[in-house]
């Protein structure tokens, strides 16, 4: 490591990317200071499962001495990917080998990675309820940050990786998220594999994908035994607003979903009608392609700050934490910021944009006249 005064360093949201960036840093003696707008690590769930790609999220575990403890929680088994067409018929299922585990893709819960990422930190490393309200340059790369509840407190080294509607993207770019033109209306089944046998069996151990004609039924194994479920439409960013639901109306958005999927076999229908959790609309953006930025002292971005795309990448989770990896390395291996942040943008610009592009294909196959046809199609090629 090159000898230089270590700088303050600010990273501005408590997910994989900066968990990961804050974790390698102190790894290498150098301190980061992670704030968060969350009351605590519990504030709100943390989502659904994740695979972990050797290049990328596991090679960042790695660096960050996880990976046998991630290995130890991780579900080899998740990475069954199935498609079945909308009369509920397999199309296409792919089980991995039972010792496909670190030259696979293991799976695991969101809330797990991240409880394994936080427990790795020193103490008082997070900051909660620290919601950012303004980010105000000073002089020679520094700025100051101001807190919702009136705190303040200075950086040489502000990192935004604070996810889709980050904060200080802002100060970097005047872009802003679009939206993709697919909605998801999560839900979910508990104790599926008692109370939802029939669900469960059709899900498999990992991904059940049903895609047909502009719409999508995806359904997911968590841990103990959740399967987490994605309604997909191409439909109006505002649809059901239009439509006059309210979504805490668990009928009545169900009566519309069955609406939408009229014609769909009642085997899938079952993923709609016997919710366990209710109904959450999400809507899916993805920042333009390419995105990039002029450099500028004492600012960087990283994850969704950098690359919101569609989670037909794969990658979303993986390139923030390889984000995270690489710019704690950067600064480790620097020996002053301006030259880490330029070593990292160099690294991150043109692999986002290669992840982006393909992210926006995914999305745009999924959810086609014809999406059965061209996911089976590039299901065959890939495995």
């Amino acid at each position: 490591m090159s000898t230089f005064t270590a700088p303050r360093i600010a990273i501005i949201g408590a997910g994989p990317g900066g968990l990961t960036c804050a974790r390698i840093l102190q790894r290498h003696g150098i301190t980061a200071t992670v704030h968060d707008q969350d009351a605590s690590r519990t504030a709100r769930n943390q989502g659904g499962t994740l695979d972990m790609h050797p290049e990328s999220g596991q090679h960042a575990l790695r660096e960050a001495g996880l990976l046998e403890d991630f290995l130890a929680l991780a579900r080899p088994e998740g990475q069954q990917m199935r498609l079945v067409g909308r009369d509920a018929r397999v199309l296409f299922d792919a089980v991995p080998p039972e010792a496909d585990t670190q030259d696979g893709n293991p799976e695991i819960d969101r809330g797990q990675l991240r409880d394994l990422l936080l427990d790795a930190l020193t103490p008082d490393t997070v900051r909660w309820s620290h919601k950012l309200t303004q980010v105000e340059p000073l002089t020679g790369g520094a700025h100051r940050l101001h807190f919702a509840d009136g705190a303040t407190t200075e950086a040489d080294l502000v990192i935004g990786a604070d996810g889709a509607w980050s904060k200080v993207r802002r100060l970097l770019s005047d872009a802003t998220p679009v939206y993709t033109g697919v909605t998801f209306v999560e839900t979910g089944l508990d104790d599926a594999d008692t109370r939802h046998s029939g669900l469960a069996s059709l899900t498999g151990n990992g991904t059940m994908m049903a895609l047909d004609n502009n719409q999508g039924v995806i359904a997911q194994r968590n841990s103990h035994q959740h399967i987490r479920v994605y309604i997909g439409m191409r439909t109006d960013e505002n649809w059901y607003q239009k439509s006059g639901l309210d979504l805490a109306d668990t009928g009545a958005v169900r009566a519309a979903l069955l609406k939408e999927f009229t014609g769909w076999s009642r085997d899938l229908l079952g993923f709609i009608t016997d919710t366990d959790t209710g109904y959450i609309n999400r809507p899916l953006y993805a920042l333009p392609v390419p995105h990039t930025w002029q450099h500028t002292p004492g600012l960087t971005l990283l994850g969704d700050a950098a690359h919101l795309m569609s989670p037909f990448s794969g990658m979303g989770a993986n390139l923030a934490m390889l984000d995270g990896a690489d710019l704690a390395h950067a600064v480790i291996n620097n020996t002053g910021v301006d030259d880490a942040v330029r070593a990292y943008e160099h690294l991150l610009l043109p692999r986002s944009r290669e992840a982006a592009e393909g992210a926006a294909e995914g999305i745009d196959s999924a959810f086609a006249p014809d999406s059965a046809t061209r996911t089976l199609a590039h299901m065959t090629q890939s495995h």
